[in-house]
Formats: structure tokens, C-alpha cells, sequence
């Protein structure tokens, strides 16, 4: 599959966008207020223990502690089980493993999400283009995409000579880059990562940080790569055609990143100097805008609506216009399928994780079910985040679930909506004229056996309620003010949003 790294930088943002055959799979922000803490070592301190989640907070030196559950510890397992049953492994209980004012080695696997703070572990792992360094583990893995046998063999091999040669204290796993990678070149990034490690240990036993300051926590002792060259060297493969980078010192920096440390990707790289902006000469721009709506029109005719919760993602499947099939089930049928193609590469466009719920267009025959879950099983293939999907339920959806590791593309670009507080919706304006009549009543019925001056009440409120108040609410208005026995005066307020009115009762002084 041919594709393009887009990167496009300036003083206050770094956008990565990767495109395959003309379609955006993934963008990537990074904004000098809120950079990814993916990867970063901290020495944090333990806050708080939480027996009953088997889980700590840390405290990083981020505005919110971080999360720490017991299965992220880095302790020994311990095997239960009886004779005659298979064993199974426990962890301790977490109150045996750390204890509240512990000063711990950390690393962020996600990001602060919302009001979550960042999801932390003690396992450490240092990641360069081909290879996984864990400095507390002592075993060699291979990754699950490379499948061919004796590569795998290979592998292993390899990476088990390397540690006995340079006598390195951990595991290795190879990732799916190092897939017929030479020895040679494997040594060198084991030799970098170790280095590395080598460099973290240091600054903890010498109590000084990167920056010279006092280690003492919370102190970040390694801070990942920036979004570009992280980018590159987790994006960038075989496939990878052009690397255009949109900044020249940025350029020069990635050129003399990747000579040194992912030979031959230098040829790969150019500077892109053209008047039109980059990411608009390839249609990111407009692609990020489509994103960020909850509609995907389908090139059928069909679309897809997705829509986010706190917990869950929802994808409805609907025909549209798409009437192209000799039969309904046969129409159903191949609006499904183009669906099944697009599904996964909207949840990887938009970053959407966690779990999420499908609901496809109702089919009889079960072969068709069959075949739109093998054609989403094999889209979802191409997203590196770990997937798990489900065969249809009895009610017809298909339930998944996709690695969260950051902020959605949403959660990123959109803050909610002040007027409708986040749920897309705002009240119509005879809505509001019935909330307006029921809370003069109320107001009224609240000053009965209280003396009440003369005066008049002032009802301010958008045009669109104010024109409803004197056109088809008016003789509900003139009947509920002879009861209330006040005039009811009425005043536009440009400056309200749809929904928001206030009453005032305006007293006559002058009695």
C-alpha cells in the first residue's frame, strides 16, 4: 500500500498526517500547550493508595497525578491453583508492593484523558524503529504481525546472540519493522537502546535530571522523541514513498535523524517548499473537518453515523440513497460491506478507542454476516492500535473493542458547546416560551401572602422566543398576565443564546 508521511510544523503546532492511495488514515497534533507524555520517564512519588481498586496515584509533576493499577507493577507473579485444576496467576495485593510517600520509575502509557489522569507502569520499555528494550524482563518477543515461521526463528535467534555478546541486563522484542533486518543492524539498536537506559539509570543514581535540576520527586528523567521524528520512526515502513516535511530546520533536523538512526529513509525525506499550504494541497484540511462530524457519507449513497459517549462509541449503518441491489437483501448486503471497509479507518482517523458498538443494517442470510465480518476483520488489519471484534449478537451488532491511548480527534480540536453544555442540542423556541409562562406562574405563586409593590415584569430572551411570545403564544401570554395581575413586558436580547431568557420583576418606586 503506497503511502505518504505529511508533516506540517510551525511555532505553535506539529501536525503528522499519513496518507495511503489518496485517503487520510491517521493525524497526529501536537500543540506547545499540550504535548503527548507517551513514553516519558518520570521519578514520581506515590500520593495515594487505593486498596479497593488495587491501584495508586502518582504524582508526576503533571497537573493530575497519574494512574497506577497493580496488574502495572513490575513484581513478581505468583502461581495458584490446586493439582488437579490448571494453575493460574495472581498478582500480590498492591498494599505488599508500594507503600504511600514511594518515590517509583514510571512510564506513561496514556495520555491524561479528560479528568483522567495519565495511566502509568512500572515496566518499563524504550522503543526505537525495530526494536523493544525492557530493562526488568528477561525474555524475547516477536511481534504478532510478522507470521512467517522461520523469520520468527530467525528473530529470536538473533536477538538471543546479541544479548549474550553485549551482556545486556533484559528482554528484547522485535517489532514488525525488524522483519528481514540484518544482524548488524539489530546490534546497533540494541546498542542505542541500552545506551538509553544506560543514561536514565544514571541521572536517577546521580539525583540530576536532563536539565540539572535536583531529582528528587516528581522529575521526568527521559522524555520520548517529538511528535515528528516519533512519528517517522512508528509510521514510516516499506511501503512509506515521501516523507514531506513542510519546515526546513525541521527538515534538516529528521534528515539527520533518520542517516543515523533508520538507515535508508534519508532518500525518503523532502522539503516541501510550495505556496499552497501542504496539508491543504493534499485534502487533509477538509478530511479533519468531515472528522469532526458525527455524519460519514458513503460513496454509495449509504452513510455512517458515529457518535461518541463516555461510554461507549455507537456506529449506525444506514442505507441512504444507496437503492443498488437486484433485491433488498442484496441492497443491505452490499451497503454493509462498504461500511464494514470504511469503519475502521474512521475509528483510526478519529482515534476513537474503547468499546464500540456497530450497528449494521439488519441481513437473514448468515453467509452475509459471515462475509461483512471477515471484510472488517480484514480493514481493521491495517490499524496498528490492538482490536478485538465480536460475531453478531443476538440483536444484530457487532461489538469491538480498540486501544485508547490518547485524546480522540474531537476531544483534541472541540471543547463543548456552552450553549447546549456538551449534548448537541438546544431548546426550541416554543420549549422556551412554555419554561418562560410556567416560571411567571411560579414566581407569582412564590409571592402570594408576601406584600408586593406595583410594578410591572420585564421578559428578556432571544428574537426567535420573543416573536413566539407575541404571535402564537400571545393570548397564553395576555391570559397569564390578567391572572398574575401584572403587566408582562417583553424585550430582545441579542446577546442571548437559544434557550437562556431571565424574568425580572421591575418595581413602580414612585408609589
Amino acid at each position: 500500500m503506497a503511502e505518504e508521511l505529511l508533516i506540517n510544523v510551525n511555532p505553535f503546532e506539529t501536525r503528522v498526517a499519513l496518507v495511503a492511495h489518496g485517503l487520510l488514515q491517521e493525524v497526529h497534533i501536537a500543540r506547545s500547550s499540550g504535548y503527548s507524555v507517551i513514553g516519558n520517564l518520570y521519578l514520581g512519588r506515590v500520593e495515594r493508595i487505593v486498596p479497593g481498586m488495587q491501584a495508586a496515584f502518582v504524582d508526576i509533576g503533571l497537573q493530575r497525578p497519574g494512574f497506577l493499577h497493580v496488574r502495572d507493577i513490575e513484581s513478581p507473579r505468583v502461581i495458584l491453583g490446586e493439582p488437579d485444576k490448571a494453575p493460574h496467576i495472581s498478582k500480590p495485593d498492591i498494599r505488599e508492593l508500594i507503600h504511600d510517600g514511594q518515590e517509583l520509575l514510571v512510564q506513561v502509557e496514556k495520555d491524561p484523558i479528560s479528568s483522567k489522569g495519565a495511566r502509568l507502569s512500572t515496566q518499563i520499555a524504550l522503543v526505537s524503529k525495530f526494536l523493544v528494550l525492557l530493562p526488568h524482563e528477561r525474555h524475547i518477543g516477536i511481534s504478532q504481525r510478522i507470521d512467517n515461521a522461520d523469520e520468527r526463528v530467525r528473530l529470536t535467534e538473533s536477538l538471543a546472540g546479541i544479548i549474550k555478546e553485549l551482556g545486556i541486563l533484559g528482554g528484547l522484542i522485535a517489532r514488525t519493522a525488524s522483519e528481514g533486518l540484518v544482524a548488524d543492524d539489530l546490534c546497533a539498536d540494541v546498542k542505542l537502546l541500552n545506551h538509553i537506559w544506560e543514561r536514565v539509570s544514571q541521572r536517577i543514581s546521580e539525583g540530576v535530571s536532563k536539565r540539572g535540576e535536583s531529582a528528587r520527586a516528581p522529575r521526568l528523567v527521559y522524555e520520548e522523541l517529538p511528535l515528528h521524528s516519533r512519528m517517522v520512526r512508528d509510521l514510516a515502513g516499506p511501503e512509506t514513498e515521501r516523507i514531506l516535511i513542510d519546515d526546513r530546520p525541521t527538515f534538516d533536523r529528521m534528515l539527520a535523524y533518520v542517516d543515523e538512526f533508520i538507515p535508508g529513509y534519508g532518500a525518503r525525506l523532502a522539503h516541501y517548499d510550495e505556496l499552497r499550504p501542504l496539508f491543504e494541497r493534499h485534502g487533509v484540511e477538509d478530511e479533519v473537518t468531515r472528522a469532526l462530524t458525527p455524519k460519514v457519507a458513503l460513496k454509495s449513497g449509504g452513510s455512517l453515523v458515529i457518535e461518541q459517549t463516555e461510554a461507549m462509541i455507537s456506529v449506525d449503518v444506514n442505507t441512504g440513497g444507496f437503492l443498488g441491489g437486484s433485491s433488498l437483501e442484496e441492497t443491505v448486503f452490499r451497503a454493509n460491506m462498504e461500511a464494514a471497509q470504511a469503519i475502521p479507518r474512521q475509528l483510526r482517523l478519529r482515534n476513537l478507542g474503547g468499546i464500540i458498538v456497530i450497528d449494521f443494517i439488519d441481513m437473514f442470510d448468515e453467509e452475509h454476516q459471515r462475509q461483512v465480518l471477515r471484510t472488517l476483520e480484514k480493514a481493521v488489519e491495517a490499524d496498528p492500535a490492538r482490536t478485538r471484534i465480536e460475531g453478531f449478537s443476538a440483536l444484530g451488532l457487532v461489538q469491538m473493542s480498540r486501544e485508547r491511548t490518547r485524546e480522540s480527534l474531537v476531544q483534541q480540536l472541540c471543547a463543548p458547546c456552552d450553549n447546549c453544555q456538551g449534548i448537541g442540542m438546544v431548546r426550541t423556541p416554543e420549549s422556551t416560551c412554555i419554561e418562560v409562562l410556567r416560571a411567571l406562574t411560579q414566581d407569582h405563586q412564590a409571592r402570594c401572602g408576601q406584600r408586593q409593590a406595583e410594578g410591572e415584569y420585564l421578559i428578556r430572551a432571544t428574537e426567535a422566543v420573543v416573536d413566539r411570545l407575541l404571535e402564537e403564544d400571545a393570548d397564553h401570554l395576555a391570559g397569564l398576565s390578567q391572572t398574575i395581575q401584572r403587566d408582562v413586558r417583553i424585550q430582545v436580547e441579542p446577546g442571548y443564546v437559544e434557550g437562556q431568557f431571565d424574568i425580572v420583576l421591575v418595581q413602580d418606586l414612585t408609589r
